[in-house]
């Protein structure tokens, strides 16, 4: 329904518009646009919102394209502001802020909390920052304009392995909480895959 929803939308929207505002390129010819998600080149059929990937696969990951096209429709043009924001201070942060540390945050720790170095393997295949928070940390492009900051701090016997997720504060002009979650999602799959 999300889907559905967010392709109507698409439709209305004007393409030279939605190019300004989220930063993908807008082929007239081809009548598509060229989403960068997390490494990867997308490819935004207009109207119809189809997506495929550069073999021209259609893609049909749900979370995916409808994060690909809430993207396109909502941006707002809002730079990088380089000011880190936590899940809590997005809108409804607050109230779904324990549903995202077990989903995202906790599976974050637990992927990589005791191989850092699968961690890092994936960052440098995004050519991720390497940031001086906690005991590894890196910010990465996950769309576009969307940075995210992955933080992991060793354990020990007395303490856990911790972790946390930082966004660019740009981010509140692009996605809702629940939105937030799915980029954090899309990115632990796609680091998982990464770091093979």
């Amino acid at each position: 329904m999300h889907y559905e929803f967010i392709r109507a939308k698409l439709k209305d929207c004007d393409p030279v518009e939605i190019s300004r505002k989220s930063g993908a390129t807008y082929d007239r010819q081809k009548q598509e646009f060229h989403v960068l998600l997390m490494g990867t080149t997308y490819f935004v059929s207009y109207p119809s919102g189809e997506i495929c990937d550069s073999d021209g696969a259609k893609i049909t990951n749900f979370p995916v394209i409808t994060l690909l096209l809430r993207y396109l429709v909502n941006a707002k043009g809002t730079a990088p502001t380089q000011r880190d924001i936590t899940y809590r201070e997005v809108s409804g942060g607050q109230v779904y802020y324990p549903n995202f540390y077990g989903r995202c945050i906790m599976r974050l720790a637990r992927m990589f909390g005791k191989d850092f170095p699968a961690l890092e393997r994936a960052m440098q295949k995004l050519n991720a920052v390497k940031t001086t928070h906690g005991d590894l940390s890196y910010r990465f492009q996950f769309i576009n304009n969307i940075y995210v900051t992955f933080i992991l701090w060793n354990g020990d016997e007395e303490f856990a392995t911790g972790a946390n997720i930082l966004f660019d504060a740009n981010t509140l002009d692009y996605f809702n909480a629940e939105d937030h979650a799915v980029v954090c999602d899309i990115a632990l799959s796609f680091l998982k895959e990464l770091a093979k």
